[in-house]
Order: C-alpha cells, then sequence, then structure tokens
C-alpha cells in the first residue's frame, strides 16, 4: 500500500468510487474508474441491508467484474508495461482491492492507497492551516477591473508562484461572478484544490494571490487562509476608469450578450440600492450604452463596496506598495509583474 504523501511517485491515480462521490471531491488529477455506478452500488447496499451480506456480496462481485473488465478493455488496454497506478476507494477496502488485484495479475504494479479517499481527505483538512502559516503570501489589491486576475496569470507565466483562488472556485469573486459553463466545484473539492496547490510551493519564495472577501460565489475561503491573507503584505494594483470600463466589457461580455441573464442579476441588487435605481441600470441595459452602464456599476456599487471591505479586512492595506497599469493590456501587465518580481528579489522571503 501506499501513503498520501507518496500521490505524486505514480504514473496515474484512479479513483474507483461512484461517479457522484467522484464529482464531490477526489484527488487533484485523478481519473474516475468506478467500479459501481451510482445505482449500481444503491443496488447493492439495498440487497445487503434487506436481504442478506451474501446476496449483496454476490450481487457486488458480478457487478465489479464486468466493470473492471470494462475499464480494461477500454481505458487501460493503451497503458504500457510499466505504468504505475495508485487505486482508492472510500475506505481502501473491497473496491480498490478487486481493482488492484485484476491490474496486478496483468502484470502492472498497481497500489491500493492506504485509507483510500478518508485518509486523504483528513490529511487535507489537517494540513490546510499548516499550509496556510508556512507561506509568505503577498497579496494583490485594486478596485474591481484593475487588472488584477491577468497580473497573476502574467505572473505565474514568468513563473511565479501564484495560488488562484478565483480560478479554482469557477467564480470570479462578484455578483455578476458566474463564468459560463463552469459551475462551482463542491467546497470539499475546491480545498483540494487549495490544498494541491500549496502543497506544491517552495516556503522560500512567495506566493502571489488575490484579495478575496471570505466567500468566492457559494464557496468558503479556509479560515486560517483568510487569516493569513488578511495579515500579509499588499500590493495596491491601480488603472483609470475608462480602461477598467473597457475591460469589464470584455471580461463580461456573455452577459452583456444576454440581457435576461443580466438583469436577473441585477436584481440581486435591489435591496442594496433600491428598484429605482435597478430600473435605471436595465434601461441601460436594454439601449446597450454599456460604458454608463459599467461605469455607473462601478462607481456606485463595486468601488464602495470593494473599498469597504478591503479597508476593514487587510491591515496592511495602507503600506501597500502602488503598481500603475495605464492600460489592462497584456504588455503593460507583463511589465507590472516584471516589476513585482523584480521587487521579490529583493526581499528576504524566508519565513523566520
Amino acid at each position: 500500500m501506499a501513503t498520501v504523501t507518496q500521490l505524486t511517485e505514480f504514473d496515474e491515480v484512479v479513483d474507483v468510487r461512484t461517479p457522484r462521490e467522484y464529482a464531490e471531491d477526489h484527488v487533484p488529477g485523478a481519473v474516475n474508474r468506478p467500479v459501481l455506478s451510482d445505482d449500481e452500488r444503491a443496488r447493492v447496499g439495498t440487497l445487503y441491508k434487506q436481504v442478506s451480506a451474501f446476496s449483496g456480496r454476490k450481487l457486488g462481485a458480478a457487478l465489479v467484474s464486468r466493470n473492471i473488465g470494462d475499464h480494461v478493455e477500454t481505458s487501460f488496454m493503451d497503458k504500457p508495461r510499466a505504468w504505475r497506478p495508485l487505486v482508492y476507494c472510500w475506505r481502501g477496502g473491497q473496491r480498490s482491492a478487486a481493482m488492484v488485484h485484476v491490474l496486478r495479475e496483468i502484470g502492472w504494479e498497481a497500489q491500493r492507497l492506504e485509507g483510500g479517499y478518508r485518509a486523504y481527505r483528513r490529511t487535507v483538512v489537517a494540513e490546510l492551516p499548516l499550509l496556510a502559516r508556512r507561506y509568505r503570501f503577498r497579496v494583490v489589491c485594486g478596485l474591481t477591473g484593475s487588472g488584477k486576475t491577468l497580473l497573476l496569470q502574467a505572473l505565474h507565466d514568468l513563473g511565479a508562484q501564484v495560488l488562484d483562488l478565483e480560478q479554482l472556485a469557477a467564480h470570479r469573486g462578484s455578483v455578476l461572478g458566474n463564468i459560463p459553463g463552469r459551475p462551482q466545484p463542491a467546497q470539499k473539492m475546491f480545498e483540494s484544490g487549495i490544498w494541491w496547490s500549496l502543497r506544491s510551493f517552495d516556503p522560500q519564495r512567495p506566493v502571489f494571490l488575490e484579495s478575496e472577501s471570505k466567500r468566492i460565489g457559494g464557496l468558503q475561503v479556509p479560515e486560517d487562509l483568510t487569516l493569513a491573507m488578511r495579515s500579509s503584505e499588499c500590493v495596491w494594483v491601480e488603472s483609470n476608469m475608462a480602461a477598467r470600463v473597457q475591460y469589464l466589457k470584455q471580461e463580461y461580455a456573455h452577459l452583456l450578450a444576454d440581457s435576461a441573464v443580466l438583469a436577473q442579476q441585477l436584481d440581486r441588487l435591489i435591496q442594496l440600492h433600491g428598484r429605482v435605481t435597478i430600473e435605471r441600470w436595465n434601461d441601460l441595459a436594454q439601449r446597450r450604452e454599456w460604458d454608463e452602464l459599467v461605469r455607473e456599476l462601478l462607481e456606485r456599487h463595486y468601488d464602495p463596496a470593494y473599498t469597504r471591505s478591503i479597508t476593514a479586512n487587510y491591515a496592511r492595506l495602507p503600506e501597500a506598495r502602488p503598481l500603475r497599469i495605464a492600460n489592462v493590456t497584456e504588455a503593460d501587465l507583463l511589465g507590472a509583474a516584471r516589476a513585482l518580481l523584480e521587487s521579490a528579489s529583493q526581499l528576504r522571503l524566508a519565513l523566520p
């Protein structure tokens, strides 16, 4: 058997749990090769409880054998002789044992994850607070539309260590922040993504991330990470209003193209701004006066809300280094990223 610390030592991690279990959370990068479907597992469990354990095991054996055979014929047939998979189920029990037995009989050096997914999840929960305190974070702050997310991407492209929480959460972090075609992951999967990213970083180098609230869409940022971010060094990204408006029109083009969805999202702000204001914003949308609509949303909603939140929560904001970006373009952001990395290299970044 192998332990959670050995996850990266294998050619592939194979999750043999049901698709529903896999969708809720799994080892990042693991492939789902279920030995029982959701319905099949329910059938086996019902038979086990209502008839007898023996009857349940017979049905389970038949279904598991058939499904493993299908995987061998499809997903595994092209694997080379030297392929080394790590297999896990819920507790490292019968489902993963059955898959490992067949794979090893074929000749592959398959191993089972000790304790299965349950052991993996316990490791994530235990290590997240420790990882949040291990690194020196540099928090990228700035008003909506100033290019914070693109700056993180530029930093990543230049080789910096970046924790992109909005990418992991599949959400831009605002009331209009849903990403079309990308539903948010489950909370456990979000935490898995954070854990997987943090454990790969070098503690001697800074980790850049964007200022976030406690929630990103429907997901909760782990408390220890939130606390670590809010006590970290900040960088303040500045961009003029015209550049921010143009950038946001591109970033939220999917909303501008669907007035019904946009109106539905704007209605969520009625309690904050009143029906008269929301009707005006919907009217601007109907007349396709996008520059005016985006500018008003920034001036009356996003900028005041962001300023209140970040001033209250980020203790080191007053000492933040300003980073001015004339236009939210690839060239300007790349230059800003280089400047940030140059300043970081001049600091002593190792934790005391």
